[in-house]
């Protein structure tokens, strides 16, 4: 079935605070986490996702740094901070509130 990319809008963030819950990644590594895990459902171009990066970094929610991949060419990582780790509880928490009243207009009050 054929998802509305638009409901992903707002969610973006939170997706990628969750993939660096687990570790420092590159840009393009995420891109294809978040791929994966939702058996390519959310699908960012690197002209969506380093924008996102970049407002991320400016909140404080993540940070980055250069350093020499194994091929020889310097990547940029981020890491969550601490900061990026009590909005991403809070984004959590606002998701669950919100998908939890969608089930319940949709009818399926036991999935909230």
């Amino acid at each position: 079935m054929k998802i509305d990319k638009s409901l992903l809008t707002g969610s973006t963030g939170m997706l990628i605070l969750r993939l660096l819950e687990e570790k420092e990644m590159y840009g393009y590594e995420m891109i294809e986490a978040l791929e994966k895990r939702s058996d390519n459902t959310f699908t960012l171009k690197a002209g969506t996702l380093y924008p996102l990066l970049h407002s991320l970094e400016q909140s404080g929610w993540v940070t980055s740094r250069e350093a020499e991949a194994e091929n020889g060419r310097m990547r940029k990582y981020y890491s969550i901070t601490k900061s990026g780790m009590n909005a991403l509880s809070e984004k959590r928490s606002e998701w669950e509130a919100f998908s939890g009243a969608v089930n319940l207009v949709l009818g399926k009050e036991g999935t909230a």
